[in-house]
């Protein structure tokens, strides 16, 4: 059973997110040979001041 974790910035839309899930539920059938009920996906939103690279939060760039 595929579990698959995505994080992403706050701002998605509702649609967008069901298109996100729609096509990674679709490669992963299609690649490791699996049906779509197997395949569970975690979206996690994030603010941009829970990130930081290279010694700078993502709100900071």
């Amino acid at each position: 059973m595929p579990i698959v974790q995505i994080e992403l910035f706050e701002g998605r839309t509702l649609d967008q997110k069901r298109a996100l899930v729609e096509k990674v539920t679709q490669a992963i059938v299609e690649t490791v040979n699996t049906p779509a009920e197997n395949v569970t996906i975690i979206l996690r939103d994030m603010s941009k001041d829970n990130l930081a690279k290279a010694g700078k939060l993502a709100i900071d760039r």
